[in-house]
């Protein structure tokens, strides 16, 4: 279960008056014993319910007439029978079996299995193990945790995402595939409507034009819209924040023009504050304003990232989360945490991680798997797999350890692209939470530090599958965190290209019945196939097989043990009647 599981059980359970103690709930009646007992035994009491009524029917059928005409007729089939049934049947077995496997791709299940389990199992009195009440403490726990999935699928944005032209667009000139979907940039178009505008701009002509301009799709109208707002008014921070997005072909082009945007950004910020208490209009203006100019010091903090001046970016990363305390969720510690490791400041990395990795805030990957590369630092340079298994693993050996499984259950995604066992490809401009996307995003900028690190990834390896030793089953329940969310692969394939092949976790098995209907598929063509070719023998092996069959099921006084074994006394009879 995640971190702050038993705050959320003691909350959940306080916040619940209905809920009754565990002492105080009334045992079950016999009515229900009895109807749990029956449940229990249906299935046994009908298959002998249903041999003694077969049994009591036997002379009214003619059972044993009809078996011995099943017999002659049997006795009377030819090669050519057995050809044609092995040939139906094959066919019929490979059809079940492609739609099995067409049915199990596309809704992730068997087909044969989900009907077995909506149809016949009320018929064979199977029922559901428990049903809670709607005020019971089980049934606020599964409200909390399908609440938790919720907010864990929820897409965010990346806070290390490229720039469109200096980047991306670079990308798709050299390889000709788009880097990004539509989901995703239909994503951003939204997040720039919400940070970047707001209900005062018809105060302004450039920003109207912004306005419309965040919500054009094809992006040559958008830089001629950001254009256009600069002819208007030259001072349109906005526009200067498209056209170093998705016009600077290079990382210089963009830091000189949001430079320009930071010019123009901070003016009209000091302006919004002075007239800020003037009316609830005033207010909206503010805070699109200091969006606009957080976005625009962050985005220069990573172009100094980029260009290697990494003390400017930590010094505006800095700044910027102590005079715009409450704008955490925009995750500037990522970016700052990203930096100072480049720096090989590992002492600030453990202060910023003491401060955000806390039970209130939302994990990610790169806070769980920092933590774990600062612990499997102080002993990955001198690890050996032989000598550990020899000798056992020491208390700082077991701390790196145990971080790295609590990393891995967060997001398994990621060790495949540290281990490179996965090939990267550029991150998306969002992510979702412990899915493949984040994997990307956070192995695409942090694969340098830890292969910087001697013996970390050599650690990483030999350990982070043993995490799924813990949680055998992820979906269900978790160790650390909360269960794994279902619901990662579907949103994923919105978020990356095409040509990615998408990780999913857990690893989807086979159903049972995709197995089998493979095997009687295989089994039946092979029959089929040796019958079409040796139909004399075939025919010969069958009657054979049927003529044994017949002759163990016959009943006759005459085949009782004392003729069957020969005696003395026997063979003596025998000739006197002979001689007779």
């Amino acid at each position: 279960m995640a971190d702050g599981d038993g705050l959320g059980e003691a909350a959940a359970a306080a916040a619940s008056p209905l809920a009754p103690a565990p002492g105080l709930i009334p045992p079950p009646g016999w009515r229900e014993r009895l109807r749990a007992g029956l449940a229990g035994t249906g299935a046994s009491l009908w298959f002998v319910a249903g041999l003694g009524l077969l049994y009591a029917l036997r002379v009214p059928l003619r059972l044993c007439e009809n078996l011995a005409a099943v017999t002659v007729f049997l006795n009377s089939l030819t090669p050519k029978f057995y050809v044609a049934l092995t040939g139906t049947s094959s066919l019929i077995s490979g059809l079940i079996f492609i739609f099995e496997w067409w049915y199990f791709h596309k809704h992730g299940t068997s087909f044969i299995e989900q009907v077995s389990i909506s149809h016949l199992r009320p018929l064979m009195g199977g029922t559901e193990t428990s049903i809670s009440e709607p005020g019971s403490p089980s049934s606020n726990r599964e409200s909390e945790t399908s609440r938790h999935n919720l907010s864990e699928c929820k897409v965010w944005r990346n806070p290390l995402n490229l720039f469109r032209g200096a980047e991306y667009r670079r990308y798709t000139w050299v390889t000709g595939k788009e880097p990004l979907t539509y989901y995703d940039m239909n994503l951003s178009a939204q997040d720039h409507q919400t940070f970047f505008t707001c209900d005062t701009d018809f105060l302004r002509p450039s920003d109207t034009v912004m306005q419309k301009a965040w919500r054009e799709r094809n992006p040559p109208a958008r830089i001629k819209a950001a254009y256009q707002a600069l002819e208007l008014n030259n001072d349109c921070a906005t526009a200067y924040v498209l056209l170093a997005e998705e016009e600077a072909t290079t990382i210089v082009d963009a830091e000189r023009l949001f430079k320009q945007a930071l010019k123009a950004g901070e003016t009209i910020y000091r302006r919004s504050q002075q007239c800020q208490h003037q009316s609830p209009q005033h207010e909206a203006q503010l805070r699109r304003d200091t969006n606009v100019l957080v976005y625009i010091k962050r985005r220069l903090a990573m172009c100094a990232r980029k260009l290697g001046r990494i003390r400017e970016a930590v010094k505006i990363m800095r700044d910027l989360m102590k005079e715009f305390p409450p704008l955490t969720m925009l995750n500037i510690h990522e970016n700052l945490l990203e930096s100072l490791l480049e720096l090989q400041a590992y002492a600030d990395v453990q202060a910023v991680l003491a401060k955000y990795d806390d039970i209130s805030l939302p994990k990610s990957a790169a806070i769980c798997y920092t933590a774990a590369l600062l612990k499997t630092r102080t002993v990955s340079d001198k690890f050996s797999p032989e000598t550990a298994s020899r000798r056992g693993l020491s208390t700082a050996e077991i701390n790196a350890v145990e971080a790295i499984h609590r990393a891995v259950e967060f997001n398994p995604h990621v060790p495949k692209y540290l281990l490179e066992m996965k090939s990267l490809i550029l991150p998306p401009e969002h992510i979702l939470k412990r899915g493949d996307s984040e994997a990307i995003a956070y192995a695409f900028f942090h694969l340098q530090h830890w292969k910087r690190i001697e013996g970390a990834l050599n650690l990483l390896q030999c350990t982070w599958e043993g995490t799924f030793r813990m949680i055998p089953y992820p979906l269900e329940k978790g160790h650390l965190f909360y269960p794994y969310p279902s619901c990662t692969e579907t949103a994923d394939r919105e978020l990356l290209p095409t040509f990615h092949h998408v990780s999913v976790y857990p690893k989807k098995e086979l159903p049972f019945f995709i197995h089998f209907t493979a095997g009687l598929c295989s089994s039946t063509a092979m029959i089929a196939l040796l019958t079409h070719q040796f139909p004399e023998i075939m025919g010969v092996f069958a009657k054979a097989s049927n003529h044994k069959k017949n002759i163990r099921q016959i009943p006759s006084e005459r085949h009782s043990t004392k003729y069957l074994v020969s005696t003395p006394e026997n063979c003596q009879g025998c000739s006197e009647t002979r001689k007779g």
